[in-house]
């Protein structure tokens, strides 16, 4: 979101998602454990791939891996992004990874390792001034797509085949028009989700309503659907997160009233409805996953602290009062949390 950006206010989306099985509780007693980063970046990006494995993108082109759990963190910046505000991260393993830095025109970037960061390929730097990329998901290890703000009145999706490697922008024959001022918020990496081979849902805000697009052919084509969560300049739907296809939870606010009520949306029809939680948030939040080991167990955050759901996002309770701009969960259960002042930490007992 472009004019957010400029007053230095961006924030973005997440959501989780759950799956019609008997509900598992996470542990009564778990907390996040800090991890020492020994930077003070804002990491708004992140990519769990394991209790061992993370990858964390932030600001000042701060770009962090752990190997070991998160007892030590590898600096491995991409060259030259000193500039840049890296704000969401796909790591497929400890080895390759993908970031991407958002902003106006050439701003928007998307890297690419493979070898751990110790060297950098610039996969697509935008040569458009009107696009300005958000966020990016992938549905398997060569099939991803990015998201940029409307240009021409629509959103705009970038697509990669071969991992990362090489991007082309898709016809936007198929995106219904955008709002007027409706766009993604880049505050967590979780403004566009996708879940199995070809679905993809992506929320926004910033205009009149909320809404959450989903497309069921990897980007081609999209239907659109309101979201009940209230929208203005500085709010709307700031992620969705799926597992499976159908059974889905939004989350957002107010940035600019980070205390304020934050309304849960959930759908059960992958998107094409949506309806307000029973309970609402202890205030905004930007990042939200599920463990697929507890499919029906979920996890917000936002700078007021972080809440659980054992019940698919019906019900939440507050068991954290840091801050945290995005979380992430990885298949083995195992679930990390980022934000300002370098915070990174991990799920523990």
């Amino acid at each position: 979101m472009r004019w957010l950006t400029r007053s230095a206010a961006l924030l973005a989306c997440t959501a989780l998602a759950v799956t019609p099985v008997p509900a598992v509780a996470a542990p009564a007693d778990a907390s996040w454990q800090l991890t020492p980063t020994n930077t003070d970046a804002r990491f708004r990006g992140l990519s769990a791939v394991s209790g061992r494995v993370a990858w964390a993108g932030g600001s000042g082109g701060v770009v962090l891996r752990t190997v070991n759990g998160g007892r030590e963190w590898q600096r491995v910046d991409p060259p030259g992004a000193a500039e840049l505000q890296f704000r969401d991260v796909h790591a497929f393993d400890e080895r390759r990874a993908v970031v991407l830095s958002i902003g106006e025109g050439a701003a928007s970037r998307v890297y690419r390792t493979s070898d751990g960061g110790r060297t950098w390929q610039v996969a697509f730097q935008n040569p458009d001034p009107e696009a300005f990329y958000d966020c990016l998901t992938f549905f398997d290890s060569r099939n991803g797509i990015a998201l940029s703000d409307p240009v021409g009145g629509k959103f705009r999706i970038l697509s990669t085949s071969d991992g990362g490697q090489s991007w082309k922008v898709l016809s936007d024959k198929g995106m219904p028009p955008a709002l007027d001022k409706e766009a993604g918020f880049a505050a967590s990496g979780q403004c566009l989700v996708s879940s199995g081979g070809r679905d993809a849902w992506f929320a926004t805000g910033g205009g009149a309503r909320s809404r959450v697009f989903h497309s069921a052919d990897r980007g081609n084509t999209w239907r659109v659907s309101e979201s009940p969560l209230a929208a203005s300049e500085s709010a709307g739907t700031f992620g969705v997160a799926f597992v499976g296809r159908r059974h889905g939870i939004a989350v957002g606010g107010d940035f600019a009233n980070v205390a304020g009520p934050s309304t849960v949306a959930l759908t059960g029809d992958g998107g094409r409805t949506w309806r307000a939680g029973a309970q609402q948030l202890g205030g905004y939040r930007s990042g939200v996953a599920v463990p697929p080991t507890r499919p029906w167990t979920a996890i917000a955050v936002g700078p007021t602290g972080s809440d659980v759901s054992r019940d698919g996002g019906r019900s939440w309770t507050r068991f954290d009062d840091g801050s945290f701009d995005t979380v992430d969960c990885a298949w083995d259960g195992a679930c990390w949390a980022s934000g300002e002042r370098g915070r990174i930490a991990k799920l523990g007992r």
